[in-house]
């Protein structure tokens, strides 16, 4: 049985590389490279976007949210769901602004400043979202060889793989393996859930297996962190807690701005939001569903204490060998491509927002490419270096969701709908979204607040969001109005 998960994973490997090659040998310039000569297609954008978005943030994080709580884990993707109905009406205007990144659009509504914080916050996020795919990746080469590969190693492995097939050709690499990837995953989890359901029982079997809650609305979510039930607002809390980040990371997206940056016309980058949404909410939908049979089959043993191997846990032992052996598989290459966007994208920003910018704006393409492949190199290893200390890919997850949430999506929403918000009330707001999470998140930061328990226990998104948008709209009162030309190119 072994050998067949091991062949599984050496042909998905062997694939992905191949793809990179072929892809390398195309690439000649930077618009190449960093938005794929912007010429992606509806059905390109629409495989692309699904595979970037489902990751180890849904694999892994979201299962194990759904282990711990049940059908209420779809708080979480649900944030996601409802941003990709506001997002149809956001994608002609980003590709109608057609672009590298999302700094670019920062400087041209607001100003120098707005761009480099922003590229900081960028960097920050996209490097944890990128730790926890590693490790995501090197938990299921440590489930596929478990003598033989730790965690550990499993993650250097993958950080590795990662880091090479990125840098070779950048984002045509990225959405051509997003397409095999996106369209094998789908098809799979389709299969594989009506399977693991008759294997669970049934609704007979699940409700007799799983506690009540992890059939409510709010789940355990309800329950304070020493196990006492709590009101139903509390438990609502802690779901927008799960819904608002997803939400408005998926507002504010660098990977999704720079695929509707990539696309081919305006109207490619409209249609490819319909299939979208469609494949997310199936996808996401089978994704908790698995986790939920799976917990269970299997409310015990090693996966109990580490729930967020549920996925690829079940894959390898509630499955037939060759279904088992396809969605382990898939698992792997959907970590392996997130991985790649969100390397990949932070890239750009060094590339792009600092060295072309400022410190060689007349570098010649093939000096661009060199300098992105080595940032690609940097930045892997950065996120490599998270992905060793990361204890959860859950709260992880949450962190680098509420650092962008709060810091990058209200300026971005901001630019394209707002004709009153100023640069610096802008540069105020991405400042005050990255250090309030970054100081929530620190205990000993809290600790010096003196925070009584209740906001203490809370996640950093509620402050931070309110910190961001009360400097954007108080900072941009008290200074003078943007010039018209500012606003011009982001007009319908």
């Amino acid at each position: 049985m072994s050998e067949l998960y091991v062949a599984v994973l050496v042909a998905i490997v062997l694939g992905l590389l191949a793809v990179a090659i072929h892809r390398t040998f195309l690439v000649k310039t930077k618009a190449d490279y960093l938005v794929a000569g912007r010429s992606l297609s509806a059905v390109v954008l629409v495989l692309t976007l699904l595979t970037s978005w489902i990751g180890a943030g849904s694999l892994f994080a979201g299962a194990e949210n759904a282990y711990e709580n049940g059908f209420a884990a779809l708080w979480q993707p649900a944030g996601g769901w409802l941003g990709l109905v506001l997002i149809y009406f956001i994608a002609p205007r980003a590709r109608k602004f057609a672009q590298f990144t999302l700094p670019d659009l920062l400087e041209a509504r607001y100003n120098q400043v707005a761009r480099v914080l922003g590229t900081i916050a960028i960097l920050f996020a996209f490097t944890a979202i990128t730790s926890y795919q590693f490790r995501g990746g090197g938990d299921v080469l440590h489930l596929i060889f478990p003598g033989t590969v730790t965690s550990n190693m499993g993650t250097f492995i993958i950080a590795a793989f990662v880091i090479v097939t990125t840098a070779l050709a950048g984002m045509s690499s990225v959405a051509y393996m997003d397409v095999a990837i996106g369209s094998m995953v789908t098809v799979i989890c389709i299969v594989a859930v009506p399977m693991l359901f008759a294997k669970a029982g049934g609704w007979t079997g699940l409700h007799a297996s799983l506690p009540p809650a992890y059939f409510e609305v709010l789940g355990n979510y309800r329950l304070s962190p020493s196990g006492i039930r709590e009101s139903v607002g509390m438990g609502l809390i802690r779901a927008m807690e799960f819904l608002v980040p997803t939400l408005l990371l998926m507002l504010g997206n660098q990977v999704m701005y720079q695929k509707f940056f990539s696309a081919r016309s305006e109207r490619d980058a409209r249609l490819s939001v319909v299939g979208w949404t469609i494949g997310t909410i199936i996808l996401e939908t089978l994704i908790v569903a698995i986790a939920v049979f799976g917990r269970a089959l299997y409310p015990t043993g090693e996966v109990a204490m580490r729930p967020r191997e549920i996925i690829p846990y079940t894959a390898r032992h509630g499955l037939p060998a060759f279904m088992g052996a396809l969605l382990l598989g898939a698992v792997f290459a959907k970590v392996i491509s997130t991985a790649s966007n969100y390397l990949f994208s932070p890239a750009t920003n060094l590339v792009n927002d600092v060295f072309v910018r400022y410190l060689a704006p007349g570098a010649s393409n093939k000096r661009i490419l060199l300098v992105s492949r080595l940032a690609v190199g940097l930045l892997g290893c950065w996120a490599f270096y998270q992905a060793v200390y990361a204890q959860s890919i859950l709260q992880k997850m949450l962190y680098a969701y509420t650092i962008y949430s709060a810091a990058i999506t209200p300026v971005v929403l901001a630019a394209f709908y707002s004709k009153r918000v100023t640069a610096w009330g802008a540069v105020a707001a991405i400042t005050a979204g990255t250090v309030v999470t970054l100081a929530w998140d620190n205990a000993t930061m809290k600790a010096s607040l003196h925070l009584p328990p209740i906001l203490a226990q809370r996640d950093a998104i509620f402050p931070a969001l309110f910190a961001a948008v009360a400097s954007l709209v108080v900072v941009s009162a008290l200074t003078r109005a943007p010039a018209r030309e500012k606003l011009a190119q982001f007009a319908d």
